[in-house]
């Protein structure tokens, strides 16, 4: 006996949800625990090494498996033609209608949820998932404060995708408030609340870099302007170490150094790194100084 395992993330171009991915997931580990050889099919998107169904030969395989989503359309219907030699049974599946061709060409459809049957779980809830880092990604994106120095686009390009190597929860946050769009926080509490139940921030604004630390947060901070601008000034004033700065002059080379990047990621999530943030408190020496100038104290 030999599996192949499928689902939507096989298919076209492998779109692929959680749930989808998670559902496949299961039934891999079932078969395992029943010591039962199975391969999972891959779309190109998702997986782009594959193993595919291009290259998943329907003479290896005595049974097909389709986990998750809704039984419909063409893309299924292939299936059943291209490994109509083997037992097909879909698994976890919605059916909004029995007579479908995509349906009645399983030998046996186990559905999660059909208008004859109760419904049940859904098999994305059976897998448990390792933890990854939770990271506030804070970019200064369409920014011109400073018209004399301005941030290099590229910058935040190669920080992106050098961030995107890494498994990590990634989660884009705006400090930009504005209460009529649910989209943004629209109280600066709303955004440290967030920020306070993160593991990092990457970051290339300011106020990413602050607001980080002062809930406690690690942050690695890039300084988009080269030499170093407000960015790099902070990072000073906190003696945050984990700052990196661009060439003033790059000359069209790659800006960032991916060791450096990787230094500063690895030591923001130990426990150095993490512990730092709470032992520096901001300063309010400047209140002071205000208060001194405009004569209120």
């Amino acid at each position: 006996m030999r599996v192949l395992v499928t689902g939507w993330p096989s298919l076209g171009n492998g779109e692929a949800t959680a749930g989808d991915v998670l559902a496949m997931e299961a039934v891999r580990r079932g078969l395992a625990d029943a010591d039962v050889e199975c391969d999972l099919a891959w779309g190109p998107v998702l997986r782009p090494d594959g193993p595919d169904l291009d290259g998943a030969d329907p003479g290896r395989y005595t049974h097909l498996v389709f986990a998750c989503g809704p039984l419909h359309g063409r893309q299924i219907e292939e299936l059943h033609r291209r490994y109509g030699g083997c037992v097909r049974v879909a698994v976890g599946v919605s059916v909004t209608d029995p007579d479908d061709p995509a349906v009645t060409g399983f030998d046996a459809v186990l559905a999660r949820d059909t208008p004859a049957e109760a419904p049940r779980h859904d098999l994305a809830a059976l897998p448990m998932t390792p933890s990854t880092p939770v990271v506030g990604v804070v970019l200064a994106s369409g920014r011109r404060e400073d018209v004399e120095r301005r941030p290099d686009d590229r910058v935040e390009r190669e920080l992106t995708e050098w961030l995107a190597g890494h498994e990590c929860a990634r989660l884009p946050l705006d400090t930009r408030l504005d209460p009529h769009d649910w989209r943004l926080f629209g109280t600066a509490a709303e955004l440290e609340s967030v920020l306070r139940r993160l593991d990092l921030v990457v970051t290339t604004r300011l106020d990413g870099l602050v607001l980080a630390l002062k809930n406690g947060v690690p942050a690695l901070a890039v300084d988009p302007v080269g030499g170093g601008a407000k960015v790099a000034a902070q990072a000073r004033a906190w003696s945050w170490p984990a700052i990196v700065t661009v060439p003033e002059d790059a000359s069209g080379r790659r800006l960032l150094d991916p060791d450096e990047l990787e230094h500063w990621w690895e030591w923001a999530l130990s426990p150095e790194g993490a512990g730092r943030p709470s032992a520096l408190p901001p300063s309010d020496a400047v209140i002071g100084e205000l208060l001194d100038v405009i004569g209120a104290r």
